[in-house]
């Protein structure tokens, strides 16, 4: 296949990079083609990200799109940061969106990254694929940057919605942040360590996309979480005893906001997301419990 990427350049991207480039084509789009430093092989493509130029003529044709572009969630939402999340998702999406419909042969995958807060944030939630969208700031971006994407169905190409949750990595993500303090032996639960954590290895989420890529029978929203969600308690038990440190200092919820402000509310409140249709198409996670998928990265 022949892949466009846009954010290839991110903790994802590179993953995906790196996994996908013996077995097919890949062009990443980047803002910083001259200091992208991708593998051989794989062709690095210049945008801005915010207006249609040279690079749209690289959909024409694709195999693929996916498209990872997005702000990193995890920081402090001021009403600027909230602007750049939602533009960065949004209105970039809908750049891609109009280059394909500008092609001659549009694509004919694509792969929509989105995120599991478009559900309900709360301790007492479950929530799979049929569960519907909430309201707040997450689950709203969530729906436009889904929306964004849903133009490119009408041209014929198969659209499914990568609903990522807290992707477990060494390189960036939630982990890096969680081991330091357990490593210093002051580890513990956030907030009331009541709420889900629905996780992912890193591993698994180049392997289901992969899967995805290569059923042509699969599309519309997918779980991109792994099958045994675990509490913040739970996670921080495991990881101690993965680490052979304590796990028994909480971090206090008004610490939590008063660090993080409005987004806070996601990390206090996270809720339990299932990713059953992968699971019913069968998909198999490389690394279903959080034992395991510690232990893996952690020895690495």
């Amino acid at each position: 296949m022949r892949i466009v990427l846009a954010g290839g350049t991110g903790f994802i991207g590179r993953a995906m990079v790196g996994a996908y480039r013996a077995e097919h084509a890949l062009e990443v789009l980047t803002r910083h083609p001259d200091r992208a430093r991708l593998p051989e092989g794989v062709r690095a493509v210049g945008w801005d990200g915010a207006t249609l130029g040279a690079w749209a003529e690289r959909l024409d044709g694709a195999d693929a799109v996916i498209n990872l572009v997005g702000e990193r969630i995890a920081q402090r939402w001021t009403p600027a940061v909230k602007q750049r999340l939602w533009d960065s998702r949004v209105k970039t999406t809908a750049l891609l969106v109009q280059a394909a419909q500008q092609a001659r042969t549009p694509p004919r995958i694509w792969l929509q990254a989105s995120a599991i807060g478009i559900y309900d944030q709360s301790p007492d939630t479950t929530a799979d694929e049929s569960s519907p969208p909430a309201s707040g700031f997450l689950a709203d971006l969530g729906k436009a940057w889904e929306a964004a994407a849903q133009t490119v169905a009408s041209l014929g190409v198969r659209l499914c919605y990568m609903r990522i949750g807290v992707v477990l990595g060494l390189e960036s993500g939630a982990l890096p942040q969680m081991l330091t303090p357990f490593k210093l032996g002051v580890g513990g639960p956030i907030g009331s360590g009541r709420q889900w954590l629905s996780w992912i290895h890193l591993d698994d989420v180049v392997g289901a996309a992969a899967f995805l890529l290569a059923r042509d029978d699969l599309s519309g929203a997918f779980n991109f979480t792994a099958p045994n969600p675990a509490t913040m308690h739970e996670f921080a038990k495991t990881l101690g005893r993965v680490l052979l440190r304590p796990a028994i200092f909480r971090a206090p919820a008004f610490a939590v906001r008063l660090m993080l402000g409005e987004m806070a509310e996601f990390v206090l409140q996270g809720s339990r997301v299932l990713p059953n249709r992968l699971l019913e198409a069968g998909y198999e996670f490389r690394f279903p419990t959080l034992e395991a998928a510690l232990r893996d990265l952690l020895a690495k």
